[in-house]
């Protein structure tokens, strides 16, 4: 069982050498990328809520 699991290890590790990681100047732009759509879509649920809260309010009255 334990050398199965270092195996295991060893072979993870083989495999992460191989993986081809992104660069800091591209892990930066899509961070941003993403933050932005993040505000965006908050902003539009957020204005969506506030107008159907009003309708439901005014049908209610």
């Amino acid at each position: 069982m334990i050398q199965k699991s270092v195996q295991f290890v060893k072979e993870a590790i083989e495999e992460l050498k191989k993986v081809s990681w992104l660069g800091r100047k591209e892990v930066v732009a899509s961070t941003v990328v993403i933050a932005i759509l993040i505000i965006i879509v908050a902003i539009f649920i957020g204005a969506v809520d506030f107008i159907l809260s009003k309708i439901i309010k005014w049908m209610l009255g």
